[in-house]
């Protein structure tokens, strides 16, 4: 099972796209790991600079429909690739979020008001998440504040992160 537990990466914004996530223009190169300098090169908005803004980042806190546009897996691929395991939003594109589950990442969805109090208390701060994957809990904590978030994913997409992706899992189940 990957590592769901890191510093946080918020980026306020809805609808980030998957040429946004990894350009389409890196798309013939044929290892994640000559992906990973290009994850999100074309994200703009004000405030964000990934190369200073993604180094030592392990989890995505965002808005709604991330993973929107075309659908590939080399999106969630440039995020592994660069440690980021878990990504937490208020919806995704549906094949977005089921190539995180496929590959043994977590996509997780919390309602709008729970992101938006994250996005409040916890921005611009030096801010860590513990998952704890038996409890369907995050603790989230900066500046001597914690908070204790519940999360809930299917039973099937359970065993897909447990197996460590679609892979791992056929391969033990079939």
């Amino acid at each position: 099972m990957k590592n769901f537990n890191g510093q946080i990466l918020f980026l306020d914004r809805a609808d980030i796209n998957t040429d946004e996530i990894i350009p389409a223009r890196y798309l013939t190169e044929i290892t994640k790991e000559a992906l990973k300098p290009y994850l999100l090169e074309d994200l703009k908005f004000e405030g964000f600079d990934p190369e200073k803004d993604i180094s030592g980042k392990s989890i995505i806190i965002t808005r709604s429909n991330f993973g929107c546009g075309s659908s590939r897996e080399h999106a969630p691929w440039a995020l592994e690739v660069n440690g980021i395991n878990l990504v937490i939003a208020e919806s995704y594109a549906r094949i977005f979020r089921q190539n995180m589950f496929n590959c043994g990442m977590m996509a997780v969805e919390l309602p709008a008001e729970e992101i938006d109090r994250l996005f409040v208390e916890f921005l611009d701060k030096q801010t860590i998440i513990e998952t704890d994957f038996e409890n369907n809990r995050f603790i989230i904590k900066a500046d001597g504040k914690e908070s204790e978030i519940s999360f809930s994913i299917s039973g099937f997409d359970r065993a897909l992160v447990k197996a460590g992706g679609w892979v791992d899992y056929a391969d033990k189940n079939y």
